[in-house]
Order: structure tokens, then sequence, then C-alpha cells
């Protein structure tokens, strides 16, 4: 059984007690046709053409401008999310989306299509990256008139240096060519250009210590929790946990837990330290939420879900003000355990915290992300890099998709390496295992 162990469809919370004087909370405006992800009156960067046609089905990307970030499989990585507007009266059945070169719309940097945006069968991996909104499975390509798709577009590239500094959308579809159009015909435009060229990305220290952790639900894999639950939140769709990991542990054999499954005491990476991964001023906090049953995901328990706000489906949590417009995000954390209060300033490195089950979570592990405000409600999710850790490969996405709601098993197969690799300035990528020597 697939374990969501952050179902955040419904998992986000406002701010709970207060924030930075001053700050600006939310993403940055969404991007449409013609711009960078300001004003929609900002001139077009020169040698970037977008031409003049009837576009019935619009192309908006809904995050703030970005930039290819290091992964831990040696690649670099964009993601964000577009939706598809149909604004005509004819439906529209989508064929296929180019991710292009924006100076040159001839060099095709990804492409969509078939089985990638939409395949039934498919639970996880490069697939059913096309969906209702905000982000449920669909059935097919068609975008009835005056409806919306979501898609899920991410890509890598081998060097940083090999990315533009812009791309464009080239979108090929069936539906109406003009405003008088009455039946669908084949059409296609390139549009939306899009800034991947930002500053960044931020480096930060590792959000716990100790051997053994997995990167779970991690970047960048449709599928699975983070990546497939943008929310319309604040007058956009905001992709709050598209860089996120719930960081969970296992014990030397890759299991995550010894003994009595239905305690939480069981779980290797229950009470572990959480750590401060920069200097920074807390600007929000929860404590006091009870600890959940193992095996028992709230949402999904008649009793339990009503429970659920927008303030307690985090569970316990932390939000740091860490700088340069960025705050990091850490939930789930155990009762009374928090050492920091609003105002409080701390030190990388600092305990600031220990990992519990609270919240909407089914399984003891920590929730961590930054993103670009302070309110965990209405900011965007901003890629980051881990500035030292040491790389033991991969779990089987496969085996725990198969698992049990306690995560029953040993995860170590023969993607593990025998010796760890040490990297910097690296975001693990989904499913790898990590170690945080010290």
């Amino acid at each position: 059984m697939l374990v969501l162990l952050l179902a955040l469809a419904a998992c986000t919370s406002s701010p709970s007690n207060g924030s930075a004087p001053g700050a600006t909370a939310g993403p940055a405006p969404a991007t449409g046709a013609g711009t960078d992800g300001g004003s929609a009156f900002e001139p077009l960067p020169a040698g970037i053409t977008v031409k003049d046609a009837f576009t019935a089905v619009l192309v908006q990307v809904t995050d703030p401008p970005t930039f290819p970030f290091a992964g831990s499989d040696g690649k670099f990585h964009v993601a964000y999310n577009v939706v598809l507007q149909n604004s005509s009266r004819v439906a529209a059945t989508i064929r296929r989306l180019d991710v292009v070169d924006a100076a040159d719309p001839t060099k095709v940097i990804a492409s969509f299509a078939d089985k990638q945006l939409v395949d039934p069968t498919c639970g996880f991996g490069d697939c059913n990256r096309l969906r209702a909104l905000p982000a449920a499975s669909v059935q097919d390509a068609v975008v009835p008139p005056q409806e919306a798709r979501l898609l899920l577009i991410d890509f890598a590239f081998d060097s940083r240096q090999a990315a533009p500094k812009y791309v464009m959308h080239h979108l090929f579809f069936d539906g109406a060519s003009s405003p008088v159009t009455s039946s669908p015909v084949p059409v296609d435009y390139a549009v939306t250009p899009y800034s991947i060229s930002a500053s960044g990305p931020i480096s930060i220290g590792p959000p716990v210590k100790g051997r053994n952790w997995i990167a779970l639900n991690g970047c960048c894999e449709p599928g699975w929790p983070h990546r497939s639950t943008p929310l319309p939140l604040n007058g956009n769709l905001v992709g709050g946990q598209l860089f996120a990991i719930d960081w969970k542990q296992t014990n030397d054999q890759g299991a995550f837990y010894t003994g009595d499954r239905t305690k939480n005491e069981s779980y290797v990476d229950y009470g572990s330290d959480i750590i401060a991964v920069a200097d920074g001023t807390v600007t929000a906090t929860l404590d006091g939420q009870e600890a959940n049953a193992p095996g028992v995901l709230p949402a999904d328990d008649p009793v339990l879900g009503p429970k659920l706000t927008v303030e307690n489906v985090d569970g316990n949590h932390i939000v740091l003000d860490i700088g340069q417009g960025a705050y990091a995000f850490y939930a789930h954390l155990l009762k009374d355990s928090l050492l920091v209060k609003v105002g409080d300033q701390v030190r990388k490195g600092q305990v600031i915290a220990k990992l519990g089950n609270t919240g909407n979570a089914n399984a003891s592990h920590m929730h961590f992300h930054v993103m670009n405000g302070p309110s965990v409600l209405g900011s965007s999710g901003i890629p980051y890099v881990l500035d030292s850790f040491e790389y033991q490969g991969q779990i089987s996405a496969q085996q725990l998709a198969n698992t049990d709601d306690y995560l029953t098993g040993n995860f170590f197969g023969p993607d593990r390496l025998a010796a760890p690799e040490a990297r910097k300035d690296q975001l693990p990528m989904a499913w790898a295992i990590v170690n945080f020597p010290g």
C-alpha cells in the first residue's frame, strides 16, 4: 500500500505566532506570455520574441522565476507548474508540450506527451503530469471549454552552463484556431517566456544529523505527495512543497522500526534532534499537538479528520527566517520539544526541537522545505542545496509504494553504495539515502 507520510493535499498552515516585521508573504507573481515573472508590462529580454497569435489555450507558469539546482544524481534540475486554460468554446485535446530555449525555439529542452500527460495505469514516475485543478488525476488529455488543467514540469541539464536564461512553451493541441472555430483543428504556438536564471540556490546545513536518513517524497517525481499537491491560495496556485523532503531514518539494516510497530518509540527516528539549517530568526511556532498512533493517517480517519485545520495540519512546527528572502519550515515535531519561540535568534547547527509524529502524518518523520515568504499557507517553495552530506545510494520507490502503512520492511537493496560518497552543495533527490556526519 502506498504510504503518504505527509498527505498535503490539505496539509498546509498559516503563520502560527506572527511573522517577521516588514516581511512579505506569498509567491512572486505568476508569469504569462510576454513576461519574465514580474509585471505584465515588463519588456522581454533582447533576442526573445513571442509571435502574435490567437491562443485558445492559455499557458501560465504559476511559480516564481527559478534556476537549475544541483541534485544528488549529478544533474541540474528545474521544476515548476504550468496551468493550461481553455478560453475558447471548443474542447482542446492536449497532444504535446515542448519546453524550448526562448532565444532559439527550435531547440527543444524537454517534451511531454502521450503517457507522460495521462496514463491511468501508472501510479508514479514520469507519467500523469496533466491534472485537474489543483492536482487531481484525469482520465484523458481533453480540456473542456472554459476549463483548465495543471501540467507538472521538470527537466534536468548535465551542467548549469547548458541551461538557457529563459525557456518558452511550445504547445500542440487539437482545438480552436480562432474565435469563430466551431470544431477542433490542429494548433500549435510557442508562448510564455519563463526565467530559469534567477539567483540561487541558497546553501544550508542539514536539518537533522546521523546516519541512514531517507529523502522520502523528495523532488521531483510526479505521483508522490509533495510534487502533486499545489494548492489554490491567495489568488495563485502555490507549489509550496515543490522541493520538500520528508526525512525519515532507518537502522543499519534499512528498517524504519524494530519491535512493536504500533508504538512511536519503536521507530528509529522518533525523538531525533532537529537542527537549525542556518543562522536565523524564529518567525512562527506551534506546540502542544499530541502524537498520532503509527499507521493511521488522520485525514483518513472519521474522528481525527474533522479535527484537522490549517493551523494544526502540519503538527507542531517552526518557521525560521534564514535571510536572502528565504524561510525554513520544519513540521510534525514532537510535543513539548520546541526549544525556541517567536523572535529567538538561532545559530546554524543549534538543536531547536525533536522529531515527532503530529499533524496529518501516519508515521514519525520531519517534513522540511524552504520557501520565499514567512507564510506556510501562501509562500512558494524554492530550491536549495545542502552544504555537506554523504550519499549512500537509493531505496526502491516501488518497494515503498508496495509497503504497508507502518513502512514495514528492510529498504536497503542493490542501489545502496558499499561506501558513502562525500557531496557538497547538492539537494538529495527522492529516495536518496543520506548520512549527516557529526
